[in-house]
């Protein structure tokens, strides 16, 4: 007779807790391999040309360093040595360090040994880079590194300033990307995390590189935001109102009044189309869009179609003519003005500008006045987007667009990530595949991963004809069979800028609306970036402004030395400047008419579609 005895906690037949989880860990990373390798495969064949500079960059920077050296002997040997200097003093005293057992890092007494790092620096924030001898050491000999490198570019002569501006951005990259924090070997963070949750961190780390690199068909990019935490038109992109016209476009969205009286002429929004429209409808409490309409205005705005590959043959002319146009027309027959006021954020306000130097040429005065969100038309100084401008980049994305008639919103997303390559890249990635973080449920960057393609031949357009060729500032570009130059735009307009935008350089924006051809011109010139300078609500009074006495004709510089610091948003300084170009009140207009029923409500359906695969 045997009697069945439950195993206990100590019982041989049962294995201890922790190493029933380390074999399920070890299972599911087996499975996630697996799942890797498929979604790896699933990858297109790059093109060399996309995925990083020519080699002609390298030889031209090569070529002045062998120059400089042959020249200048002593001072290479000089910077060499002082290098050498530094590493082998600053190793000598960490290894006495370990070999001790001091757990204290390497006294600090030659500052050359310990180079300077500005405290913001988030990636050194753990206390063990400062507090324990080898990760000093690894800190320490990066940031020697990092030192010795930049001095080397930075001494190169005999460099056009182009080249010069793209080896300084290319190695930034490179010394960014070999940053100890970037590895999991060396970074402390995530090692400590790893002890702590016996492995379970690097398995959801895999689990979520599995999955960014599955929803990008093979490409790694890294997620942002959590793509479940939002859901457009239900807690973002939720000012009420319907679309009231579509065509293969866009729908065009009509905001429900809020006010019982409204400006008499309406104001239509047009949006970048390399993104969503709802960067201006995030939430009720930083959403422009409601915010104008709470203001008394009829609010228009455009939401772009998400091209596919049978989008290949449309072009800036499509854009012109069956967008703007189109929606200034159709905003006319709904209202019933003649006139009406518009808005074009980058590179929509670059086209919006197209628009009215061909409603010049055309002899059409619908558009009363126009708002230009960090817009660039003058593209002889791009900044730091320039680094990609040039042939060997743009040829390879030609190439591409070519074979399958549309710039991938993947493409977009990593080439503009670049641009904060820290912020955008390294944190996130460390945070989400070496800790095993879910990714924060940020509507701001739920936005800026919820890309859109081009088609090819706008692309293709915009790139040749207004970047490379600056064809819009030197009075030779071409659009709807019209030769247009910035001194076409004749319109009165308010330009906002933003002081630290990475994209649209304030200088350059400021530099293509001195040169626009209107009598009267407003500048504004917001603080932060691209983003958040101007999405940047009154009750948050988080950035200030400056504007300026100085006429829009002087240079920047006499410009900015002129201008006066506002605290507090911008957008009030703007709807005084449009209150006063929009008419007298009249009773608020309800979305669509007759002639135009309500086809949905907001945020239509073009917003929410998938891109093409």
């Amino acid at each position: 007779m045997t009697t069945d005895v439950a195993s206990g906690p100590g019982d041989p037949a049962e294995p201890p807790a922790n190493l029933a989880k380390l074999n399920a860990n070890i299972a599911r990373i087996e499975e996630l391999t697996q799942r890797l390798v498929h979604a790896l495969s699933q990858r297109r064949l790059p093109d060399p040309g996309v995925e990083a500079p020519g080699p002609d960059l390298f030889a031209d920077a090569a070529a002045a360093w062998w120059t400089e050296m042959l020249e200048n002997p002593g001072k290479l040997i000089e910077a060499q040595v002082g290098y050498w200097g530094k590493a082998l003093r600053h190793y000598v005293a960490a290894q006495q360090a370990l070999s001790q057992g001091r757990t204290e890092p390497p006294a600090g007494g030659d500052p050359a040994a310990r180079p300077a790092r500005p405290a913001a620096d988030r990636r050194f924030a753990n206390p063990l880079w400062d507090s324990h001898p080898w990760f000093n050491f690894l800190k320490q000999q990066y940031l020697l590194n990092v030192e010795a490198v930049e001095s080397a570019v930075a001494e190169l002569r005999d460099i056009p300033p182009l080249e010069r501006r793209r080896i300084e951005f290319f190695t930034r990259q490179i010394v960014d990307m070999m940053a100890p924090t970037n590895f999991l070997a060396t970074n402390p963070d995530a090692l400590e995390r790893a002890l702590e949750t016996e492995g379970e961190s690097l398995v959801r780390g895999l689990e979520n590189l599995v999955r960014d690199i599955e929803a990008n068909r093979g490409e790694l990019l890294v997620t942002l935001a959590d793509r479940d935490a939002f859901k457009v038109g239900e807690n973002i992109g939720t000012t009420t109102g319907a679309v009231v016209f579509r065509n293969r476009m866009f729908e065009l969205i009509q905001s429900a009044p809020r006010t019982a009286k409204v400006r008499a002429r309406p104001l239509v929004i047009f949006p970048p189309w390399i993104n969503k429209f709802y960067i201006l409808d995030l939430k009720p409490a930083n959403s422009l869009i409601r915010w104008v309409v709470d203001q008394g205005y009829t609010l228009f705005v455009v939401s772009w179609k998400n091209p596919d590959a049978g989008y290949a043959e449309v072009g800036m002319d499509q854009y012109v003519e069956e967008g703007y146009l189109t929606a200034i027309r159709e905003v006319k027959a709904i209202t019933g003005e003649a006139r009406i006021n518009a808005v074009g954020y980058c590179i929509a306000g670059t086209t919006l500008a197209l628009t009215l130097a061909l409603m010049k040429k055309r002899g059409d005065r619908s558009v009363a006045s126009a708002t230009f969100f960090t817009t660039l038309t003058d593209f002889a100084d791009p900044g730091e987007v320039g680094v990609f401008l040039t042939d060997d980049f743009v040829d390879g994305i030609e190439r591409v667009v070519a074979a399958q008639g549309y710039l991938d919103r993947v493409f977009m997303g990593r080439t503009f990530s670049f641009l904060r390559s820290n912020d955008l890249i390294y944190g996130p990635a460390i945070r989400s595949y070496m800790m095993g973080e879910a990714p924060p449920a940020f509507d701001l960057l739920y936005w800026n991963g919820d890309g859109t393609n081009l088609p090819a031949r706008m692309a293709m357009e915009y790139l040749r004809g207004l970047c490379q060729a600056n064809g819009f500032a030197r009075g030779t570009f071409r659009i709807c069979g019209e030769t247009v130059s910035l001194a076409d735009v004749t319109v009165p307009l308010c330009a906002i800028a933003c002081e630290t935008d990475h994209i649209a350089p304030w200088k350059a924006s400021y530099a293509g609306i001195r040169q626009f051809g209107s009598r009267d011109k407003t500048f504004i010139l917001a603080e932060s970036g691209h983003i958040a300078g101007v999405v940047n609500p009154p009750v948050k009074e988080k950035y200030g402004y400056y504007t300026s006495a100085a006429p829009i004709g002087a240079e920047s510089a006499a410009w900015k030395a002129g201008a006066a610091h506002h605290r507090g948003s911008w957008w009030p300084e703007w709807i005084g400047w449009l209150a006063k170009r929009s008419g007298r009140m009249v009773a608020a207009r309800v979305p669509g008419d007759a002639a135009h029923p309500v086809l949905a409500p907001a945020p239509g359906s073009y917003v929410v579609e998938a891109p093409a695969a």
